[in-house]
Order: C-alpha cells, then structure tokens, then sequence
C-alpha cells in the first residue's frame, strides 16, 4: 500500500483551514478569510491562546497558497518547510475589508500564476484587473468593476489578479501600478486602459476589441450568406430591428449580443424592419426580435429554429450554446479508426453539466490545430473506457498515433484550461501510462510521473513535463500514472508521495529532487548523461576527499532529501558544478542514508556546504559556506575565491618593466575596488589566468591606487580586460613570425571565448552598471601603441 504522511487533526494544514487536499487557491483564500474572521486575536481579546492558535492557521494559509511550499508540504510535512513561514499576521480590519477583493464574485475570474497564461492565451478576449488588497484605488474600483462584469458576463471573460498573492506574475507582466487594467488576445500584445474607470467607459474601451462582426443583412444577401455559412457547419444568429417610436432595438449594440463568446461558432447579423418589411415579413417577424438558426434549419421545420425572447447577453449565450448541436459521438467501433486522427475527447456518464454543454465551443478554438472534437458515453460502451481505465468524466487528447496514446486532462474543468491543454498536448510526447504500457522492461530511458490529481503541486507540474518532453524528443520518453487509480503499480515503486519523477535507464532509477520544472527535469537529465556531482558515500569521501592530491579542492554537499532548503539547493548545487568543472571537484552525501557518518564529521544540520582546500598537510581542514545567496554564481565566486592565485598585482614600476618592456605575454584587468561589477569579474579574470597558465601571464591593476597608470592605458571604465602580446625585437618581425604570432592571437581569442564573461558598462565615473553579455564572440582589436613599446589588444566587450 501506499503510505501517506499523517498528522494529527489540529496540526495537518488542510483539516485546519477546513478544506479537501485538491482545494484550488481561491478556495483556500475564502477558508481562511472565514476563519480569519473569527478566530483572530482582535476578535478574541479574552483568549491568552488566541495568538498561537491563529499563528497556526495562518501558518496553514501561507503554505497552502504557495505552489512550492504546498508541493513540500504534501511530501514531507512540517519538517520540510522553513519554521519561519506564516510568522507574522495582519489586523482583523484587513481580513475583514482588504482581504481578496473579488473572491466572492461570479462573474469575476480569480487568474493566478498556474492558470493566468493559458486563460489569456485561449482564444477568448479577456479583460483583467491586476489589484492589490493594500491599494485604496483598487477598493474604489472594485464596486463599478462588479457593474462592469455582471453587464459584459457572457461577452467576454472578466478577470482579477491578487497581486499581494501573485507578486511574481504581476512584476513579469510589467505591472508597477494598481489598479491596472489590461485586455488580453491571444497572440497580440496587450492593451492598457488609461481612461476614467466609470461603467461606460470600461464598457466602451472593451467594446473596441471585440472584433466579431455584425453584418447587415437585407434582401440582396441574406439568403446568399445564410446558405455560404450552414454549408461550413456554422449558424445564424439574427436581430430583426423595428420601428419603437423613432428609434430602433438595439440590434447593432453588441454588448448585448455575446457576439465575442460565439466567435466561431455562429455568424452574427441584423434586419432593419423599417427598411427590409417585405423580408422581416417572410420570416414571420412582426416586431422586433432576435432568432438563432443553426444550420439546416428554416422556419418549415417545426422546432428547428430558436426564438430568443431576451436581451440579456448572458441569457442569450446560454439558449444559443444550448441550441447548437452536440459533439459527434464516438463509439468502440468508430474509435478505432478515429484514434489515428488528432482528437479532444470527453468522456461522460450522462451526467452532463453546464461546463459539458461548454465544450461545444471548443470546436472553434482548436480548428486551427486540426484538432477534431468528440465524445465517448461510458455507460453505453463501458468496456472501452475500462479498457482506457476511464471510471469518471474526464477530457483525454489523442494525439494520432493509435487508441493507446493519449493523455489525460486534471487540470482546472474550464474552457479556457482545456483548450491550452489540447494545444499543448498534440506537440508533446506525455502519455497516460496504465499497467499495459507502463515502461517495466525499460528497453528505452523513461520519466514516469507518479502523481495524484487531487495533489495541486503535481497538476502544475504536468505542463512542464509537456514542456520538457518537446525538449528531450527523441532522447527520452514522458509518461505519467495516476496512483489514485493504479495503487499496487505505486506501491510497486514505493511511491510515499505525490509528485514523485523517476527516470527509469536500464537497470538504473533514479529519483528527481530538483524544482519541478522544465529547466530543472532537462537539467537533471542532462546530468545523469554527464554527471557534474559526486555521490559520495563514506568510503569514497574517504578515498576522494579525505585522500585528495596535493592542490586538489573539493567542495561537498551535505544533505537530506526531505529538507526544503536542501531541495532548493540541488539544482543550483549541479550547475554550480558544471561551471567549476576542471577547476574545482564537487561531491554530495546523502545524510539520511548516512546519518551517523554524517554525525562523525560534525554535520549538525542541512544543507551543510564545505569546502576542502588543496592543501594535503590538513585533510581534514575545510570552510563552511556561511553566504545569503545559494544560486549557483554566488557559490562558484565563494569556491573559486579559495583557489590560490593565478594572477599578480601590478603597480606602475612593474607595469612598466614587466608588461610594456618585459618577454612575455600579459593578460591584464585594469578594476577599480568600489565597483562592483570588478568584484563580480575577479573570480572570472582568475579562470582565464588558470586557463592561459604557461602561455600568457596574468596581471592586475588597481586603478583607484594607481590612477595615472590606467589613465596612459587609455582605461575609460571597469572592469576592462587588455591583452599585450610579446612580439620580440623589430628583426624578428618577419613575415613568418608575423603568422606565428597570429596563430598565437587565435589560441588566446579561443582561451579567452572559453574563459572570459564580458559586460557591457556604461555610466560616469563612480560606477558603472554592467549588464552580462554572451560567453562567446567577443570583438577583439589589435592596435598599435607608442612607438617602442607592445601593440595592445583589447576584449571591446568590456568598455
């Protein structure tokens, strides 16, 4: 069986905030404003417990609401987190009055960061609200903003992001003010709304991109265009305009048609009555009125026309979804030959709900993906979805390539939700695994998910497996195993939690420990092709470490796989790795593996860095890490900083004689102590001496100490990095030495490509901001100094 963590009732985060393990964000923000409400030391000024006990739920809120955190929570508990998460609370004003502004509102969507991009990018117009629970405009706002969804609910999508829970995703978006307010197309740029936030002008400002068109029809087309559309499958839905006292029904007023929502699915017209009497008349119109006809249909056939008696846009939408046709229904004998084409299908148990009828729209936003849509009765072809090991209603993607590929969407149950996951899962290459395709004799690399749909942390992983699977096409196969179904194949694998990756290679499995991400998943990959990072067990941190060869450093991980921290390392830990290869040698231990050899080299708590230096006299010398920052820059500056030098100090007596008059090449960094940039460089200058040891000599110039120097080398800003080749006495200079010496240019250029980051600084003195530049292809000069002395030649990147 599959063994779960278990906590007592008041201490597991979901019974406290009183919620279900798959509750989405929202839910988990209006279960803890509830109890915010009641529970707050403010509300309980009696209670000397009040303090802890509200410090407990809102620990709860704080870790729920953060995909990372719930991710670590759900797999190891408490004691993954970081003890000092959900330490600090608001007053009881704040909850009750700042406190998700819209949460509570229908017709306004909540969009955070796991769904924020596959909304806008669905093919629908969307119109969000990006707000902070702080900002006094954004309550001002929110009133009309209300107003404005409930008048443009079924015309196009209204939505609100909490910019105090999705910091992140509102800085990515640009957004430095609040309210801000943008309208969202797919595949276009979005607009802002800079105009009086009243009703009227969201409306108009709105009303602009709704770019359906309503067409005029009369006597000389109608028939035409009625006949082109029923013929590509596609519907009319009509306004019939009549004379009110001088003024028209609203026929061309879209904000009362959802003619944006029915994009694709139905043509849009209108007949002016008072103009066209004979032609409203054949269609049996006496007044004003607005029909729907679907294709095939006329008014002969009893039923087949809808008669819409509202004006109500969202009234509107409904009767006409309602109205057009169902999705094709697919049997076991068709699906066989079917699943060779690209196909979205829904499976149900005639249970169909308002969000099914939705589908039908889905029709339109994946025509361009030659993707057909379909649907799947399980109760009346039960043994095929058996088969498929489909027991509830869901939505699966064929891709092509047979009825056993597939994949299964658990994602949110909303259109726009589906239609990205259709788009994304014809190019990938992830398939629902069952036990009769799942990779046990492992003849080909796999990684199998095992996850749980009611686990928030794995439903965000799964786009990103599709994102990695198109990376790694060809080298690597993707599936993923639903062990709420498959619970003895879990067990099989000892699955504890949920996500869990594993990368199955021959005879080897290797779990993933990494961030779950795309970037994460390939470096990881690539790291077990070409491993950057030792795993050590006490024998060989024996050999390797404690017997290194003299000048030999080692820089040593000790971990835990269930710390939080530790996890966050990892990643960071392997690139740091990659980046000191050949330089530095970089190992980890497991200690949970090796508790007690840990404790018998002091290591007392996770993650324990160390560096061991190369000096043999002391093998058992080493220096902890002790830095802010854990990325993999700021460890490779601290583990490269412990390396001796490579480099020598210069001053203006040295400059002259050793470089400008000296027999050697010369490399030099002219920096100045107060930039930072030049202290950023340091450790990089210190590999290109490493790297170019025996053929160019490396040197520094303190240019803050000796000014008058750098000012004759003509240095204009820091760091900049010249090169002064020896080109021997003027009899030397033949033309044979002249194409020696420009080999000799092309290993240095090759050396320093390899070994040289290049910035870009600009600014006054003082400082100069630097912005890192590509590795490879810097520009080199070669130009001629005072006459006597070496032609410099300078990396330009650097100035």
């Amino acid at each position: 069986m599959i063994s779960y963590f278990v906590f007592n009732c008041w201490s597991d985060y979901y019974d406290l905030l009183g919620i279900s393990r798959d509750a989405t964000t929202r839910e988990i923000r209006q279960a803890f404003k509830k109890l915010a409400l009641t529970m707050h030391p403010d509300k309980n000024p009696g209670d000397p417990s009040a303090h802890e006990k509200f410090l407990k739920v809102n620990r709860a809120y704080e870790v729920l609401k953060d995909e990372d955190l719930r991710k670590k929570y759900d797999k190891y508990g408490e004691k993954g987190l970081d003890e000092q998460q959900g330490g600090r609370y608001e007053s009881w004003n704040y909850y009750r009055y700042d406190f998700g502004i819209y949460d509570d509102d229908l017709e306004i969507i909540t969009l955070d960061s796991g769904d924020f991009e596959a909304a806008v990018n669905s093919g629908e117009l969307w119109f969000v609200n990006f707000y902070s629970p702080r900002c006094s405009h954004c309550h001002q706002l929110a009133p009309t903003w209300r107003e404005f969804a409930k008048e443009m609910d079924g015309v196009i999508r209204i939505g609100a992001v909490n910019c105090g829970d999705n910091n992140h995703l509102c800085r990515r978006k640009g957004v430095t003010s609040y309210p801000s307010l943008y309208i969202y197309r797919a595949g276009q740029r979005p607009e802002k709304f800079n105009g009086e936030r009243t009703r009227d002008d969201l409306v108009g400002f709105a009303m602009q991109f709704i770019t359906t068109t309503v067409t005029q029809l009369w006597q000389g087309n109608v028939f035409t265009e009625i006949e082109k559309s029923f013929l590509s499958g596609l519907g009319w839905l009509i306004t019939f305009c009549s004379d009110t006292g001088g003024k028209h029904q609203p026929a061309t007023n879209s904000s009362q048609l959802p003619v944006e929502s029915l994009e694709g699915l139905v043509k849009v017209g209108w007949i002016d009555c008072t103009v066209q009497p004979q032609l409203c008349d054949s269609f049996q119109v006496v007044s004003g009125a607005t029909a729907f006809f679907p294709p095939g249909s006329s008014l002969d056939k009893e039923g087949s026309v809808l008669w819409i008696k509202t004006l109500d846009s969202k009234e509107i939408y409904n009767q006409v979804l309602n109205h057009l046709p169902d999705l094709k229904l697919l049997t076991a004998e068709s699906f066989e030959k079917l699943a060779h084409h690209r196909w979205l299908i829904s499976f149900t148990f005639r249970d169909r709900s308002s969000t099914t009828n939705e589908y039908k729209k889905l029709q339109a936003f994946l025509r361009n993906d030659h993707i057909q849509i379909g649907r799947v009765d399980c109760v009346a072809d039960s043994e095929l979805c058996h088969s498929l090991y489909i027991h509830k209603p869901c939505v699966a993607v064929f891709k092509g390539l047979g009825i056993h590929d597939f994949e299964i969407h658990h994602g949110k149950d909303v259109l726009y939700n589906i239609a990205a996951f259709a788009k994304d899962s014809v190019r990938a290459h992830v398939t629902t695994l069952r036990p009769d395709n799942f990779p046990s004799d492992r003849k080909e690399p796999w990684l199998v998910d095992f996850f749980a749909p009611w686990c928030p942390p794995c439903r965000a992983l799964l786009p990103e497996l599709r994102k990695a699977s198109i990376q790694l096409a060809g080298q690597i196969k993707f599936g993923t195993l639903d062990c709420t179904i498959h619970h003895n194949l879990c067990s099989t694998y000892n699955i504890q939690a949920y996500p869990t990756t594993v990368i199955f290679n021959g005879s080897s499995v290797h779990e993933y420990e990494g961030h779950h991400s795309a970037d994460g998943i390939l470096e990881f990959i690539q790291d077990l092709v070409s491993p950057s990072v030792l795993a050590l067990d006490p024998s060989s941190f024996k050999e390797r470490v404690k017997g290194r060869d003299e000048g030999q450093t080692w820089a040593v991980d000790f971990y835990a796989p269930w710390c939080g921290p530790c996890q966050a390392l990892m990643p960071e830990w392997r690139r740091m790795a990659r980046l000191v290869a050949g330089q530095i040698l970089v190992g980890s231990v497991d200690c949970q593996r090796f508790q007690t050899f840990c404790q018998s080299q002091g290591v007392r708590g996770y993650p324990e860095i160390r560096l061991y230096p190369g000096n043999t006299l002391q093998p058992n010398r080493y220096t902890s890490y002790n830095g802010w920052h854990r990325d993999a820059h700021s460890l490779r500056a601290w583990a490269l900083s412990s390396l001796p030098r490579a480099s020598v100090d210069l001053n203006p007596e040295t400059f002259r004689s050793k470089v400008l008059s000296g027999q050697h090449h010369w490399v030099l960094d002219f920096y100045a102590p107060w930039c930072g940039p030049c202290q950023h460089f340091a450790p990089e200058f210190e590999v290109l001496a490493r790297m170019l040891k025996g053929e160019v000599r490396a040197g520094k110039v303190d240019c803050q100490a000796h000014y008058q120097t750098c000012q004759s080398a003509g240095i204009t800003a820091y760091p900049t990095v010249k090169f002064y080749p020896y080109l021997g006495s003027q009899k030397v200079r033949t033309h044979t030495h002249t194409h020696t010496q420009a080999n000799q240019h092309e290993v240095l250029v090759t050396y320093t490509r390899k070994g040289v980051d290049s910035y870009s600084c600009r600014g006054t003195a003082g400082f100069f901001p630097c912005r890192p530049r590509n590795r490879f292809g810097h520009l080199v000069v070669l130009r001629h100094s005072k006459k006597g002395h070496k032609p410099e030649w300078s990396v330009v990147g650097f100035l």
